[in-house]
């Protein structure tokens, strides 16, 4: 059972409240505590009693002083914490004395894999901010923000979270949707995927997203239109190779869907995806990667009752630059049975748990999946994902850090393990590539995702 440190009461009848009005707003006396008792997204700013969850001290907007940092050039992460080594590691031998702390998920790799399993902790640190403007927008969210058409939309304010205090799960599924992030991302991935004996198949796409809800000019402006633009082209294996797959995503998915367009190079045409996303598979990682998983949830929250299970703390990903650096190899970092522990980077923080379970007449093939949300950044880091009949079956994480270009936290390497097969997907690599995730260059724009561009990329 996990352990919670504080429960909202509202997660107990999250599925009254859904089927009738809109979610309540936050009280204007406890919107203050922001920027106070709270960071200005709503995470508890004090250290935990034990010391072993630092302080906020958000002393540092973008690249700090000293360090060399090319705006929007591509380069790999500069590795602030190269210096600092694990303060302890957690294995299949004292896994017990951290349990608490840690997720079913992980603790069932422990069971799976105990003689190579390893979390290496480090000494946790909260230095890096969003800006002052988009805190700004945070506040005015807190106490304006509300869940509309049944937990399919929002009404609110653009570029920031909606939600720093919330009180239902549905309310942290959206924080999730809509963080503060890149607007702007050009970038080529590699995917691994990783089998029971160590042989590794990769894949690779284009990828370009248009995140119209962090574009500077709609900083503010009210929670509607489209969400985000996305262009996936296939590069490898060979048989997906110049497919193109153009999206685009609505902020309310009560009144619009998401939309997509695939240009087949085969037959040289384009047709409208019938329904894109949920569980359908995700370019290049050979059907063991959902569009709906990347960045651990995305899209319409519609098949899924959310939970909010409260908040606890947590060992997680977490300030991870090591592992992205350019000097990283895939053949080091891609291990049989889980990633190389000595490229991980994992901390203690605070987390909302959030349960989503299968509706009564929806499909999909994971039937349970539980969040877990980063206080910092509103942003999920975990998963641990459920088959139809409620065993567990995959654990993931997202190697996130703090990224210069855009003053907030982007979403790097992630895994993806099924501990059914004992194989897993190594999604978002980028370490061997010349240029990493190029972030806010601002030369997107909504005429590149049309069914036309989708055509005109795939020739």
């Amino acid at each position: 059972m996990m352990s919670v440190m504080t429960k909202t009461p509202l997660a107990l009848t999250v599925g009254l409240i859904l089927a009738g009005s809109a979610l309540a707003k936050v009280p204007a006396s406890e919107a203050e505590q922001l920027g106070k008792d709270l960071t200005c997204v709503g995470a508890v700013k004090a250290a935990n009693k034990e010391g072993t969850i630092p302080e906020f001290t958000g002393k540092w907007a973008g690249a700090p002083a000293g360090v060399a940092h090319a705006q929007s050039s591509g380069k790999h992460p500069v590795d602030i914490y190269a210096d600092e080594k694990p303060l302890y590691v957690i294995t299949a031998e004292n896994v017990e004395k951290y349990g608490d702390k840690l997720s079913p998920g992980q603790k069932a790799m422990f069971q799976k894999y105990p003689k190579t399993m390893q979390l290496p902790v480090y000494k946790g640190h909260r230095d890096f901010r969003y800006t002052d403007e988009v805190c700004a927008v945070v506040k005015k969210n807190a106490v304006e923000s509300e869940v509309t058409d049944n937990g399919l939309g929002v009404k609110g304010h653009l570029g920031a979270i909606n939600f720093p205090i919330p009180k239902s799960g549905i309310e942290v599924i959206w924080n999730n949707l809509l963080p503060t992030r890149a607007y702007n991302e050009k970038i080529i991935r590699d995917m691994g995927r990783v089998l029971s004996d160590g042989s590794v198949t990769y894949g690779r796409m284009e990828n370009w997203n248009l995140d119209m809800v962090n574009r500077p000019d709609n900083l503010g402006k009210p929670v509607e239109g489209p969400m985000a633009y996305s262009m996936t082209k296939g590069m490898l294996p060979e048989r997906e190779k110049g497919g193109v797959t153009n999206s685009v995503e609505p902020t309310n998915f009560g009144k619009d869907k998401r939309l997509a367009w695939s240009y087949d190079p085969g037959t040289r045409r384009v047709r409208q995806v019938p329904e894109y996303g949920f569980d359908q598979p995700m370019t290049g990682t050979g059907g063991k990667l959902t569009i709906d998983s990347d960045r651990l949830f995305n899209g319409s929250p519609e098949r899924y009752n959310w939970k909010l299970i409260g908040k606890k703390e947590m060992y997680i990903p977490a300030n991870a630059y090591k592992i992205h650096q350019a000097t990283v190899k895939y053949a080091d970092l891609l291990k049989q049975n889980h990633a190389n522990p000595d490229y991980m980077r994992y901390e203690l923080r605070r987390v909302w748990a959030v349960e989503g379970t299968l509706k009564d007449g929806y499909r999909h093939l994971y039937g349970k999946r539980v969040l877990f949300v980063d206080e910092d950044t509103g942003q999920a880091v975990a998963s641990d994902i459920y088959d139809a009949r409620g065993q567990l079956w995959q654990h993931a994480l997202i190697n996130t850090y703090y990224s210069f270009d855009i003053k907030a936290w982007h979403a790097g390497t992630s895994f993806y393990y099924d501990l059914n097969s004992g194989s897993y997907m190594a999604y978002n690599l980028f370490q061997e590539r010349p240029l990493g995730p190029i972030l806010n260059k601002g030369d997107l724009t909504p005429n590149m995702f049309t069914p036309e561009a989708a055509r005109n990329a795939g020739t």
